[in-house]
């Protein structure tokens, strides 16, 4: 059930006009990307409440979404600021979660997965925020841009360094495991 953009924006706009059911057809067609991005940029035990926030914020500055970019590239901009926001929260307070509240639901399992997201969870918050979104969302490395709101050129360096580092920090743990 693959929305483009297009229909994501007439959903956001037909719902800036009241109507319901666009509403829900919005929140529908981005949902499963918003969860699997807020589960790489905040706590993943936390990705529904985190896609939650973002859908209550989007919802209040719906009125002044102009349509000029994509709904969804506005969506996942307001998401990176509620991860950004989580962020600094958790940081001003020691957390005391256990190891299994990191592990995603859909990576959960062949500890190849469980290292690949640790090892992920490790990056600079910017070469991890770049690589989430173009290599497990699946933007492009111009939407990725737009959302992060920097140049394409600095998007293509932080997702090349993230893939160095990822593959640096996983022959390490392979090394380790033998």
């Amino acid at each position: 059930m693959g929305f483009d953009d297009a229909e994501i924006t007439q959903f956001a706009l037909a719902a800036q006009r009241g109507n319901r059911a666009a509403a829900a057809d919005f929140v529908r067609s981005t949902q499963r990307q918003l969860r699997r991005l807020m589960a790489y940029l905040g706590d993943p035990g936390q990705a529904d409440d985190l896609a939650q926030e973002t859908y209550l914020r989007a919802f209040a500055a719906l009125p002044r979404y102009e349509g000029r970019s994509p709904a969804r590239m506005w969506l996942l901009a307001i998401a990176r600021r509620v991860a950004a926001d989580q962020v600094r929260t958790a940081q001003r307070s020691p957390r005391t979660t256990s190891a299994d509240t990191w592990l995603d639901v859909e990576v959960a399992g062949p500890e190849g997965l469980v290292a690949l997201r640790s090892a992920v969870d490790a990056l600079d918050p910017e070469r991890r925020e770049a690589f989430v979104l173009t290599r497990v969302v699946g933007l492009s490395y111009a939407e990725a841009a737009e959302v992060c709101d920097c140049p394409v050129g600095t998007i293509r360096s932080r997702v090349s360094r993230a893939r160095t580092e990822l593959v640096d920090a996983l022959d390490v743990r392979l090394e380790l495991a033998r």
